[in-house]
């Protein structure tokens, strides 16, 4: 097989079980390296091994392609991770509004989420990197978020929107981390609460539906914050009256999200469905940080449609324009 392709598989697979970053980002860079190699030092084993950006798994891999099989390491992974999920609600979704880039606290460029996000079929993708706060994620200030969105608007056309948008943290006050002014630019509006996870249930709350009335607000984020798996350990999620945000999500048609993050399944089921009785818009999201993760929205599907939530009141599911008339509310 083309050595190139082996090699991004490889990257975007690893991406997909939330791999090692920078084992991911290796492969991909060796992808890159091949792809610009003129074809006699490709073919020459001595030249391609000393050729920078390639280690010694990345040139085992090239030197199997090249031979005409799928290298080892591939099928590996392929067999590990097994076909994707796909549930009947999946084949509806249409985009995603919760992504990041190597501007905040992902792994590539801008280029290749979209790349990944179109070889998905999607017709759009929000770009929601972090906001200024969460300095451990490299939060976008308001300067740079004006940077960005200059760049989101070279990937609009041909059938595909690059959505400008943000994951603004929710202040211990209940405001949003990013200007008024600033947030009346984007398109999409994610708000997560990423600190003080433990606070007393009433004060969450009144943070929560602070941020929930908020005009700029469109979609409410991994809502718990809970971790039940994965490389970063297991945390309990907020407590907090569910009934008292889920109806607010409903009056102010704020969209609760689905986050398809294995590690993370949040909301819980159980919230799942008592925001589906209190009415309120969903939004199945993958919160990728990388190009495979764009693909866990398989996941995300599954539990949606699992747990019985109707496609026409999952934002995901609908056309660009009725979306966008949505935020615009």
């Amino acid at each position: 097989m083309d050595p190139v392709d082996a090699l991004t598989e490889i990257a975007y697979l690893l991406e997909r079980e939330r791999s090692n970053a920078y084992k991911a980002k290796a492969f991909r860079r060796a992808g890159e390296t091949v792809a610009a190699l003129d074809e006699d030092v490709l073919r020459d084993p001595g030249r391609l091994k000393k050729t920078p950006g390639i280690g010694d798994s990345t040139f085992t891999v090239i030197q199997q392609a090249l031979a005409g099989e799928v290298p080892d390491y591939l099928a590996d992974l392929r067999e590990r991770l097994g076909p994707a999920r796909k549930s009947a609600l999946r084949a509806a979704l249409r985009g995603d509004l919760h992504s990041h880039s190597e501007w905040s606290d992902g792994t590539t460029s801008i280029d290749l989420m979209v790349r990944s996000a179109r070889r998905l079929g999607h017709d759009y993708l929000a770009l929601t990197d972090h906001s200024p706060r969460l300095t451990v994620a490299r939060g976008l200030s308001a300067e740079r978020l004006t940077e960005q969105l200059a760049v989101v608007e070279r990937f609009r056309g041909d059938g595909f929107t690059l959505l400008k948008g943000i994951e603004v943290d929710i202040n211990e006050d209940g405001t949003l981390d990013q200007t008024p002014e600033m947030l009346d630019q984007l398109d999409v509006v994610v708000a997560s609460v990423h600190s003080k996870l433990k606070s007393d249930p009433a004060e969450m709350t009144k943070r929560m539906l602070r941020a929930v009335r908020d005009p700029h607000t469109d979609v409410l984020g991994h809502i718990t914050g809970r971790l039940v798996e994965g490389s970063r350990g297991t945390r309990p999620g907020a407590t907090f009256d569910a009934q008292a945000v889920f109806d607010a999500c409903a009056e102010r048609r704020v969209a609760v999200e689905i986050n398809s993050r294995p590690e993370r399944q949040d909301p819980p089921d159980e919230l799942i469905v008592q925001a589906l009785d209190a009415g309120c818009l969903f939004s199945i999201d993958s919160d990728a940080h990388a190009p495979g993760q764009l693909s866990l929205l398989d996941y995300g599907a599954e539990r949606a449609e699992r747990l019985g939530v109707p496609p026409e009141r999952i934002v995901t599911t609908w056309p660009l324009g009725e979306l966008l008339a949505w935020t615009a509310r």
